[in-house]
């Protein structure tokens, strides 16, 4: 009788029980306490966005640390996000309940399509395919004149939750982030750990094995790529309620190698890392342009410097400097 159980290569080595446990609680933990200490409005906002830019990399990394797809077309999914909450608004439907699912499912939907063609192919072609639909997606936007075309969509209030206002205090939807990004985490620590996660790990480390014993990857990896893409939007949709604001930038491919430095840079395949890397990547990216406005000039050097002296993310620099 063939044995159709996951090959023990597809299930990872158990990792240091600080970095299950208590690396993430200590982030979480550190993220809840920031408006009771820092409390300024800017404070908030910054850190709220780099949240939200923790999510949509938590999203990627799925696909990228698990699944080996390098994607620089994920930018296209927080546009969608954005932009389907952004476009009901005009049309008087401020309330999230029905804004957000229609947002996920815009992402989700986008995600199957293009990645029913993508993932025909492999390597660099997937890279230049999903850039090439991220970019249709980045004119598209800009060819809607009726929601703002290159010059953006404006909302002129944060979205409604049944009728209430819940959002519009930044105190409030700081949380409202923070609890979308510990829900998020937990469901793809969920995923990563079942059934599912585990060929598609197993698809990532060899293939033809994975199909010699009954599976097919390329219905575990479409399943992954819609489900990045679902989480992304949500991100889009979250980042269109704290700026109030949503344009064709959103959709960049300079933005989905964004989301690849964050997920590279905090540690790919480790969920929690592409959170640090993340809140480091925004941060970082503030400070610099507070001092030049060449500051791309200075965040290049210290990507290059941390990929070659931290390979394996800060998750990893921190696994070799005693974490265990």
């Amino acid at each position: 009788m063939a044995d159709f159980s996951v090959p023990a290569a597809a299930t990872p080595a158990p990792r240091p029980l600080w970095r299950r446990i208590w690396l993430p609680v200590l982030v979480f933990a550190l993220l809840a306490l920031v408006p009771f200490i820092w409390g300024e409005r800017f404070i908030l906002g910054l850190v709220t966005r780099a949240m939200i830019m923790g999510i949509a990399a938590l999203s990627l990394d799925l696909i990228l640390g698990y699944g080996a797809m390098v994607s620089f077309g994920h930018a296209a999914f927080l546009g969608l996000g954005a932009y389907a909450v952004a476009i009901l608004f005009s049309h008087d439907i401020v309330d999230a309940a029905i804004a957000f699912p229609v947002a996920i499912l815009a992402g989700a939907a986008f995600a199957l399509v293009t990645g029913a063609i993508s993932l025909k192919t492999r390597g660099v072609y997937f890279i230049m395919i999903t850039l090439a639909f991220g970019q249709m997606a980045y004119f598209t936007a800009t060819s809607l004149s009726p929601y703002g075309g290159d010059d953006g969509l404006r909302m002129f209030h944060r979205s409604e939750l049944f009728g209430t206002k819940v959002f519009a205090s930044d105190f409030t939807f700081y949380f409202v982030v923070l609890g979308t990004l510990i829900a998020c985490f937990l469901l793809l620590r969920a995923i990563v750990a079942s059934r599912f996660g585990r060929v598609l790990r197993g698809a990532k480390e060899n293939e033809r094995r994975m199909r010699a014993l009954g599976f097919d990857p390329f219905r575990y990896r479409l399943a992954a790529y819609v489900i990045s893409g679902a989480i992304c939007a949500l991100a889009g949709a979250l980042f269109a309620n704290l700026g109030m604001f949503v344009a064709p930038a959103y959709m960049t491919w300079q933005r989905s190698g964004e989301f690849i430095a964050m997920v590279v840079l905090g540690g790919m395949g480790s969920l929690v890392g592409p959170i640090i890397g993340a809140i480091g990547v925004t941060l970082v990216e503030e400070w610099l342009a507070a001092i030049t406005q060449h500051w791309k000039a200075l965040f290049g050097p210290m990507v290059v410097l941390v990929a070659i002296f931290a390979r394996g993310g800060i998750v990893k620099l921190l696994d070799r400097g005693g974490g265990r």
